[in-house]
């Protein structure tokens, strides 16, 4: 891929004076070039079809279904209900980026628009549940879902073998509501591949970091990080698998000053399209200097081959120029 070496490079390059000096080497997981944009296409099609399968096609299509999401799973529910004509009724906050909110609409999706917390989206869900009795297909917070997600773990490591590269040493992924980082974390749990989570420090963002810390999940996260699918907080299912030891390695977190840098790297040397969420497990690798340091003394003169999964680009060129405007 264009810009990978140049990406190991300075991955493997002091970020400042006694900083560590881990060696890299980078493999890029590229949901961005998936159908609607991002992962979460893999767990809206697999929820969906379980639905189906459980309760059959025509009762579910009777019913419709709902979720509440800022873009990506919006995108991949609408889609996916499209696929088998289903009714999809989702719920989006107005300051969703205007891109995903005409990518859902796009599907034939009924958008109803909400709050940006995660605590106001779901009041809104309530409601349509109420008034249609459409089923829930929550943005990250079930099993299916999860599962779906867990498949680019699965990929990675097929594609990573069919390349002749050596066995990854790490994974990382972004953390919002989990349903990814759970995911890939339960299917690489059974190797010695370890995974890692990354978050946007940014107004308590990094609400999975701080709960690890702390031994109890956060509830509740209010913030306008830039990257905006990751504002919510992490679910309860997806909690019990990346609280556990023996699956998740850790999480990291980065600034909104460092997000946009890894971003910048992406769009002008590797000549890829990503997202802001996309671009905050690459900023851990390069600015964190705590999993720098991990590398460093885990990974000693032979270093680590990291896998970094880029979620989505569900973005556009104005919302990037405004990100990088004076």
């Amino acid at each position: 891929m264009p810009g990978k070496h140049t990406q190991d490079r300075i991955a493997s390059t002091p970020q400042a004076p006694n900083a560590a000096s881990p060696n890299i080497r980078l493999s890029f997981k590229c949901e961005n070039y998936q159908k609607i944009g991002a992962f979460k296409v893999r767990g809206a099609f697999h929820a969906l079809i379980r639905l189906i399968r459980h309760l059959g096609e025509d009762e579910v299509r009777r019913r419709g279904v709902v979720t509440h999401s800022s873009g990506n799973h919006a995108q991949a529910l609408a889609y996916a209900a499209k696929t088998y004509n289903i009714p999809a009724h989702i719920v989006m906050p107005s300051i969703s980026t205007p891109s995903k909110i005409a990518g859902t609409k796009s599907h034939g999706a009924h958008v109803i628009f909400s709050g940006s917390t995660s605590d106001e989206r779901e009041a809104v869900v309530a409601e349509v549940i109420e008034k249609t009795g459409a089923i829930l297909v929550p943005p990250y917070d079930h099993p299916d879902v999860i599962l779906g997600q867990g498949t680019v773990g699965l990929e990675l490591e097929a594609q990573i073998r069919e390349l002749q590269r050596p066995p990854l040493d790490a994974v990382i992924t972004p953390l919002g509501g989990g349903g990814l980082l759970s995911g890939v974390a339960t299917y690489f749990s059974p190797t010695s591949t370890r995974v890692f989570g990354a978050e946007p420090s940014f107004e308590g963002a990094d609400d999975g970091r701080r709960g690890l810390e702390a031994g109890r999940r956060v509830e509740s996260v209010k913030t306008l990080t830039i990257a905006d699918g990751l504002r919510t907080p992490v679910g309860l299912i997806p909690w019990s698998i990346i609280s556990d030891k023996n699956k998740l390695a850790g999480v990291f977190s980065v600034s909104e000053d460092e997000i946009k840098a890894a971003m910048k790297l992406v769009l002008e040397r590797m000549k890829v399209f990503i997202e802001p969420s996309s671009a905050v497990p690459l900023a851990v690798v390069l600015f964190n200097e705590d999993f720098r340091r991990l590398v460093e003394r885990e990974g000693g003169e032979k270093g680590w081959d990291i896998g970094v999964v880029f979620s989505g680009g569900n973005t556009t060129v104005e919302a990037i120029a405004k990100l990088f405007g004076p």
